[in-house]
């Protein structure tokens, strides 16, 4: 395993840990006020867990089909969301830099995690953003 693998595989077991036990915190309904100091209704929480919990299991998933690569690129991108809109709530609510450090962070890992991506650490041919970026 070359560095380039391993850092892939750190990026994303940061998305992954951050993403998964949240997105059942979030369906589960812990992070409720969470929601409600930045000003979202509660059924918000509900919805963007789902998509949590689904993209972690996307970026997790071993290929084994030519569509997974698609999917996952889309969990990608919805992640990228999901983490950008949680910075940009944070810093309107007027948490500053310190409220919208955790999100920064797991998005920081994300961009890593698609940037490393690689033929050693994921099969599937270039497709979207990262055919662009090759």
């Amino acid at each position: 395993m070359n560095g380039r693998t391993i850092g892939f595989w750190l990026a994303t077991g940061i998305v992954a840990l951050a993403n998964g036990p949240g997105g059942v915190a979030y369906v589960l309904g812990a992070m409720d006020d969470g929601m409600r100091h930045l000003g979202y209704p509660l059924y918000f929480g509900t919805i963007l867990g789902v998509w949590k919990i689904l993209g972690t299991i996307a970026l997790l998933s071993p290929v084994f089909a030519p569509w997974v690569g698609t999917v996952k690129e889309w969990a990608y991108a919805g992640l990228f969301f999901v983490l950008s809109g949680a910075v940009v709530s944070h810093l309107a609510v007027g948490d500053g830099l310190g409220g919208a450090m955790p999100p920064l962070v797991v998005l920081a890992a994300l961009t890593a995690s698609w940037t490393l991506r690689s033929a050693a650490a994921d099969p599937t041919p270039a497709t979207g953003l990262r055919a662009l970026a090759a």
